[in-house]
């Protein structure tokens, strides 16, 4: 129960809704809905307690840049990722071969946000799949070194597996959602 008012309004079917309403008709994905998601993400991560505040403060100051895209001069070329993508690239704003001059381009925040979606993707799925028994920080490292663990280096890496031990039981999970 103390988890979940830590959340406040945390909704999974709001955030399903968001990522769903993300593919317009056209299959281009919508920027809006897509930050939308994102935002009731970070709703989640909070939940998570401050051992993981440095997940949470990143994916807010990712959201934040890419709102700031949204609403800026060029807020048109940020509708959609496919707009953003064609506008970054043939302007020149992406480092693709190298950590370069646009640190925070739209292209390489979104790419951030994406690869730290589908940790959160494995996790909750495997929270969902899950036998009652399971360890919520086993379900979580084993989602962590399938999705993100990758792109960190070592000492990350270590610091996120001691982390996720200090996770609530599966249980208090599910109450949440």
């Amino acid at each position: 129960a103390a988890m979940a008012a830590a959340v406040g309004a945390f909704s999974l079917r709001e955030v399903l809704g968001a990522f769903r309403a993300c593919v317009s008709e056209r299959r281009e994905v919508l920027m809006g809905p897509y930050l939308s998601g994102w935002r009731e993400l970070i709703r989640f991560l909070h939940s998570l307690g401050t051992i993981f505040s440095f997940i949470t403060k990143d994916a807010v100051a990712k959201v934040q840049i890419m709102e700031g895209y949204s609403r800026g001069e060029q807020q048109e070329r940020y509708s959609s990722l496919q707009s953003m993508v064609e506008y970054e690239l043939a302007n020149g704003l992406v480092d693709v071969q190298k950590r370069g001059g646009h640190p925070e381009s739209g292209c390489r925040t979104i790419l951030r946000l994406h690869r730290a979606l589908r940790w959160l993707q494995l996790f909750l799925e495997g929270l969902r799949t899950a036998g009652e028994d399971a360890r919520t920080a086993t379900i979580c490292t084993d989602s962590y070194n399938a999705s993100l663990a990758a792109y960190h280096p070592w000492v990350v890496r270590k610091a996120a597996t001691v982390a996720f031990c200090t996770l609530p039981s599966r249980n208090a999970f599910l109450e949440v959602m």
